[in-house]
């Protein structure tokens, strides 16, 4: 434990299905040589000795990431200390992905999209939002000519709202989202998603926050902190059933 090797620290948890609760852990990794260690938090006891491990990344390691060691699925909940908090977590952003009614009927190919840019989905929830919810979203239109279409528009069918965490997430998600309307920029914006899947204006198919603070009050939004729900989930589970993609699968595209 006391080794002098370079190491970043880590809270994780593990929901341990015998008990019905999850266990903490504290986990190390050492870059030089891509070995683990595991700490019982809440036993302060060791739980897996210093180990390699080679086919976990130092890049698989940051807050919200989901990680297997040892056939135990573990996710990132914190940066176990300073240290490792200043070195990797500037590297991370979150962001809103809102996929509007227009977008919803190709929201397949936009997870692709998602993936491919290298962005994690941690949150998502599909909902129909009232005119409350509508309008607290488009808080900062209100004044706008085109305020009342707005509200329409993202009212008119089921939207899903997702939390994307990546490199430069917020940017890297505007660029992909792309401009209201494409056909008065430049043809740099031609493989955006406004521009593929929207029918210019105001029917964009997605929306994306333009900067790191407008990220953080929308997914306060539809995914609040403070222990409130946000929008109800539109999911009535009946007549239904559960879909669960292993890593292996999603990994293989």
């Amino acid at each position: 434990f006391q080794s002098q090797d370079e190491r970043y620290a880590f809270i994780a948890e593990w929901y341990d299905p015998n008990a019905s609760l999850f266990r903490r852990y504290e986990l190390l990794y050492y870059p030089k040589d891509s070995s683990i260690e595991m700490y019982d938090v809440k036993n302060r006891r060791a739980f897996l000795r210093r180990t390699k491990y080679e086919s976990l990344h130092l890049e698989e390691l940051y807050v919200g990431s989901k990680v297997t060691v040892f056939s135990r699925h573990l996710t990132i909940v914190d940066y176990g200390n300073l240290y490792t908090s200043r070195k990797l977590g500037s590297r991370k952003e979150r962001t809103l992905a809102l996929i509007k009614p227009d977008g919803m009927r190709k929201i397949g190919e936009l997870f692709d999209i998602i993936i491919n840019a290298g962005l994690t989905i941690t949150k998502a929830k599909m909902m129909l939002l009232s005119r409350k919810e509508a309008a607290d979203f488009y808080a900062d239109h209100r004044a706008k000519p085109y305020y009342h279409e707005l509200l329409q528009l993202i009212m008119s069918g089921p939207i899903l709202a997702m939390e994307l965490l990546g490199d430069e997430a917020v940017s890297k998600w505007r660029a992909i989202v792309g401009p209201a309307n494409p056909a008065t920029t430049e043809s740099d914006t031609l493989d955006s998603i406004s521009e593929s899947f929207g029918h210019y204006g105001l029917r964009d198919a997605a929306h994306g926050p333009d900067s790191v603070a407008s990220a953080a009050k929308e997914l306060e939004l539809f995914f609040p902190s403070s222990g409130g729900r946000g929008p109800v989930s539109s999911a009535k589970f009946t007549n239904c059933t559960c879909c669960i993609i292993k890593p292996h699968a999603v990994n293989e595209g």
